[in-house]
């Protein structure tokens, strides 16, 4: 196994296998009220739809429960991406407002970032939303997206350091647009055990998981590993066309550490089931399963017959119709999805990023 700097690395990306399936096949109706405006307190009492075998009906349990459900000698993976308040709101001389949304650092120096409206800013355009921080926006690149560039009030573009004070200071975490209730504490949209700077959005599974749960889990005998995702553009940005394998699925930076990949193949080996919370685990896990590279990034779009290799049960939230991650879930449990969305619809579960979860086990 090898490590590459990601910042130079050729994003892995899997064959597209023509799937003879529509996009419509993954849309559903979801109502507005089923859509979680507020995260439920505590974390762990969140409820949680268990489908670990396709032989059973499913059943309703909570995230405190989650211990109960699992086996001595499995093994849980997380993402442990901190969200950083990528969010800038601005406002030109002029006085028209302009959005920056923050993705991922292109270099040292330069971010890549959505701007809005960015056909009415100007390449070298200087904004400044208070002392310490001028955000310069820059030139256009790939994907409707734009370089943009982080100075203190001297020009001199911000160390690390000053950049994360600068965006605590002037910044907020950036909401999907279906949560229209401000968070009144923006902790909630942080997993407790987050660390590693860099997604603009939050893993959602984990957002769950307290401290006791740990502590249950590890009595239960289930062992903790991680993985760092930085989640990025893709969860903001819906699947347009009409076959899953044309979706041009934007790359991201992963890190699987040796020891995790130790402990997902000694697991396996001995019987243990390995569990991804959330889909950036999942395709941390499978990237490095199918290209034997433990740091990098990818572009790996999981739909259809998809081989999992490395990941037996899979703890997610409830995602949008029509998405890459509503994908992954159909070729993780098949078809079943739907019957499971409608049976948590009609039960009043609470979906998307601050709602409740599944516990679903791979078909076979």
């Amino acid at each position: 196994m090898t490590q590459t700097d990601d910042s130079s690395a050729t994003a892995y990306e899997s064959p597209r296998p023509a799937t003879g399936v529509h996009m419509d096949d993954y849309d559903y109706e979801l109502p507005f009220s089923s859509i979680a405006q507020r995260p439920i307190e505590p974390r762990d009492a969140a409820r949680l739809l268990v489908a670990l075998s396709s032989g059973n009906a499913a059943v309703h349990r909570h995230i405190h429960a989650l211990p109960s459900l699992l086996d001595p000698g499995d093994l849980l993976v997380v993402n442990e991406t901190r969200v950083i308040p990528a969010r800038l709101h601005l406002r030109k001389p002029s006085g028209g407002a302009v959005e920056v949304l923050l993705l991922e650092h292109r270099s040292e120096q330069d971010w890549q970032a959505l701007v809005k409206p960015s056909r009415k800013v100007a390449v070298g355009t200087r904004l400044r939303p208070g002392p310490g921080l001028v955000v310069e926006i820059g030139e256009a690149i790939d994907g409707g997206l734009r370089v943009v560039r982080l100075l203190g009030d001297d020009g001199v573009p911000l160390a690390p350091n000053a950049e994360e004070r600068a965006l605590e200071t002037y910044g907020v975490a950036p909401l999907p647009p279906y949560i229209t209730t401000p968070l009144a504490d923006s902790s909630r949209y942080q997993t407790t055990y987050a660390r590693i700077a860099g997604s603009a959005a939050a893993p959602t599974a984990g957002l769950h998981f307290t401290p006791a749960v740990f502590n249950a889990l590890a009595d239960r005998g289930v062992g903790l590993a991680k993985v760092d995702l930085a989640v990025g553009l893709d969860t903001f940005r819906p699947v347009t066309v009409d076959r899953p394998e044309d979706h041009d699925i934007h790359s991201e930076r992963y890190a699987v550490p040796a020891a995790t990949w130790d402990a997902v193949l000694r697991t396996r080996a001995a019987g243990g089931r390995v569990v991804a919370v959330g889909t950036t685990t999942v395709r941390s896990l499978e990237t490095v399963a199918a290209s034997g590279v433990l740091t990098g990034r990818t572009k790996l779009l999981i739909y259809g017959n998809y081989p999992f290799a490395a990941v037996d049960i899979l703890l997610t939230n409830f995602h949008l119709p029509r998405s890459s991650l509503l994908l992954l879930v159909e070729a993780f449990v098949g078809p079943r999805w739907r019957e499971l969305y409608a049976e948590a619809i009609a039960d009043g579960y609470r979906f998307l990023s601050l709602g409740d979860a599944l516990l679903l086990g791979r078909r076979g």
